[in-house]
């Protein structure tokens, strides 16, 4: 039976400290270019990661979503949720990401616990419709793909890869994250 972890805003604390410790900021990739022109009200809402590279925080885990809100001061709330199969359980861990430069400039800062924050760099974008995203962390050993729904059209996703390819990012080593939960997701 699937539940939800009653440790669930502590499972990260370590992995993530591990991360801001050796990400250490808020940059971007050398030759990586945020999104400009964002619409920050359309961004928010849940997206399905479709492909990632490795990374503790996440490692094992399915069902992987990132939910966004709008908090009273500006910020957004960030909730990232996974499914540890193997556990039979739900994980989620809450934090809060700014802006870096302005709202409309893809370049954020996140934070899960206390006043350390990593990147979060959107670097491409359906900007049409925001039904699908890329997002890379201050170096290239973070990127994943996002979608609004939990399948991403192939055309597309082999694009984003593509472009990832192209700005340096090892693709090769990108794992496809499994979809099963149905509405518990």
């Amino acid at each position: 039976m699937s539940r939800l972890s009653m440790r669930s805003p502590y499972w990260l604390v370590p992995a993530l400290a591990l991360f801001l410790a050796l990400a250490g900021c808020t940059g971007i990739p050398d030759g990586v270019k945020p999104v400009q022109n964002l619409e920050p009200e359309r961004y928010l809402g849940t997206w399905y990661s479709i492909a990632r590279l490795d990374h503790s925080f996440e490692r094992d885990l399915t069902n992987v979503t990132a939910r966004y809100e709008l908090r009273d001061d500006g910020s957004i709330r960030v909730i990232n949720r996974g499914y540890h199969p193997e556990k039979e359980e739900w994980r989620e861990v809450r934090g809060v990401a700014r802006f870096i430069e302005s709202p409309n400039v893809g370049r954020l800062k996140v934070s899960f616990f206390g006043p350390f924050y990593g990147g979060y760099n959107l670097i491409a974008l359906d900007d049409e419709n925001y039904h699908y995203a890329m997002v890379s962390g201050p170096t290239r050993s973070y990127l994943w793909i996002l979608a609004r729904s939990p399948d991403l059209d192939e055309a597309v996703l082999a694009s984003l890869v593509e472009q990832a390819r192209e700005l340096g990012f090892d693709v090769d080593e990108l794992i496809y994250v499994q979809h099963d939960q149905g509405d518990d997701v």
